[in-house]
């Protein structure tokens, strides 16, 4: 009997099948309890009778949220910062990780620069520093606040930098015999071969982007240039006084605290906000784990 017809195989997959499954509904369950949160009455949320499915239909959450102009506003900078960062951080990377995937003979100063770039994985200046820094180039409340600290992402140059590294020379030398140069190598030759690693790397850079709150408290002074996250983290915290001093809804103030509570319109921010990321990771996946792998290993 062969081993792909053996009684033990089959066990196998199908054990193995059903426990991924387990796992893929472990990590599904929490989105989907949002989303019937975000549909549910108040009531039978405050009760705690929501898992899986809205218990009391209604879509006032959603309107409370599209009555707001400062949850399109911190949207907006989100995109914003998204639609900027992401190719800067792109293009740094390539940049960066060409060059650095020249052996020594190549460039000389090649060690010194790796090293150099290792160094501010392994070490941070700190917190305090990082704001002075920013604070004394003037781009304090602005979107180069949350673009320029992070412009260039060191984990994901060295993966592409070590994709580059594996690339056969005779592919490179071929190149530069027909005369091109380093820069027709690079956009010709290069990133063509590297698309599953660039792809996992914006990726990275995208999420990256989008899910980062922590620099906007620190760097913006005014509500308005919160990021979307950086709005909701204000939301989750406090989300009664935000529900109270929303001067947007001075007219309807009192219809809306009657049929929407903390936990609804929290759901349902959060869950608009997940959806730039669910709607891209889908095009992008079928890179992410050829294009890590073959960026992580040196051959």
């Amino acid at each position: 009997m062969g081993i792909k017809d053996s009684l033990s195989r089959k066990i196998f997959l199908v054990s193995n099948s059903v426990f991924l499954l387990l796992v893929a509904l472990l990590c599904i369950a929490p989105f989907i309890n949002l989303l019937a949160v975000s549909f549910s009455d108040k009531v039978a949320v405050a009760a705690g009778e929501v898992t899986f499915f809205p218990v009391g239909f209604t879509t006032i959450s959603y309107q409370f949220i599209t009555n707001t102009s400062k949850f399109f506003m911190s949207l907006f900078v989100s995109i914003q910062r998204t639609a900027i960062g992401v190719p800067l951080n792109l293009l740094l990377i390539i940049l960066t990780a060409y060059p650095l995937s020249k052996s020594k003979e190549d460039f000389s100063a090649r060690s010194m620069f790796s090293w150099f770039f290792v160094v501010t994985i392994l070490f941070n200046a700190g917190l305090i520093p990082t704001y002075m820094v920013v604070k004394s180039t003037g781009i304090m409340n602005s979107i180069w606040a949350l673009v320029l600290p992070g412009a260039l992402p060191v984990f994901s140059m060295l993966v592409v930098m070590n994709y580059m590294r594996s690339l056969p020379k005779e592919l490179l030398e071929a190149a530069y015999m027909d005369g091109a140069s380093h820069v027709q190598t690079l956009i010709r030759v290069v990133l063509p071969v590297s698309i599953p690693t660039l792809a996992t790397v914006t990726l990275f850079s995208f999420v990256d982007h989008w899910n980062s709150w922590f620099d906007g408290m620190i760097y913006m002074n005014k509500i308005e240039n919160y990021p979307l996250q950086t709005y909701l983290q204000t939301v989750v915290v406090n989300p009664e006084e935000f529900i109270r001093n929303n001067t947007d809804l001075s007219g309807n103030l009192s219809k809306y605290l009657s049929m929407v509570s903390a936990r609804t319109t929290g759901a349902a921010q959060m869950f608009l906000a997940m959806i730039p990321i669910l709607c891209i990771y889908p095009f992008l996946q079928k890179y992410f784990t050829n294009g890590l792998v073959m960026g992580s290993v040196k051959e």
